[in-house]
């Protein structure tokens, strides 16, 4: 069966107006899909046919698939990283964020400063690895499930189409949309799991 869209788990005008509904039409209804389009397409070039997204990306020999397919996973762990309805880290991961970073100042200040600092398109990630949360961004379509060890709790989108709409070339002000907005750090809580990786799979 091949992979197919996931729905939003929001209404596509509920982020405005940090993050507006034709911005969610090019994002996730263009350029999402592409990408299940592009990989579902690769993976049977590929005969990776009845693989779970997760295995074609580990698996994939040839660029195009491994990008295709983490741009796939990508996104639909991002957009679970998004709320319409203002969170806070519960205990959990408050407490290892404390640890860590010092407080949630800190670590916010580290995601904006990695986001805005990576050159060209990719992600920045709050990942925990060896029992420490850290901050990094990959470039493309590059996943921390292709690395082993590193379990992915949060992610920031840095394409441009994540934000040219609603900010132009302006990415530091998109950066401070999400960060002061729209994290759903109950998310990224639950990932502490382990299971992260999971959440934006597909059989």
């Amino acid at each position: 069966m091949p992979f197919t869209l996931p729905p939003l788990p929001y209404a596509p005008d509920a982020l405005a107006p940090h993050m507006s509904a034709e911005t969610l039409a090019y994002h996730h209804g263009k350029h999402h899909l592409a990408y299940v389009d592009k990989t579902n397409q690769l993976m049977v070039e590929a005969g990776l046919q009845g693989r779970s997204l997760v295995d074609v990306i580990r698996s994939a020999e040839s660029d195009p698939l491994r990008n295709n397919a983490g741009q796939l996973w990508n996104h639909s762990f991002f957009w679970q990283c998004l709320s319409p309805e203002p969170t806070s880290p519960p205990e959990a991961l408050l407490h290892l964020i404390t640890r860590d970073f010092g407080s949630l100042e800190a670590l916010t200040k580290a995601l904006a400063e990695t986001a805005i600092a990576h050159f060209g398109s990719g992600w920045a990630w709050l990942v925990l690895e060896e029992g420490v949360l850290r901050v990094t961004s990959l470039y493309d379509g590059d996943t921390p499930i292709a690395h082993g060890g590193m379990a992915p709790l949060l992610t920031l989108d840095l394409w441009e189409h994540a934000y040219y709409i609603d900010y132009r070339n302006a990415r530091p002000k998109y950066v401070e949309a999400l960060l002061s907005a729209l994290i759903n750090w109950e998310f990224a809580a639950l990932n502490l799991d382990g299971n992260g990786t999971l959440r934006a799979n597909q059989d």
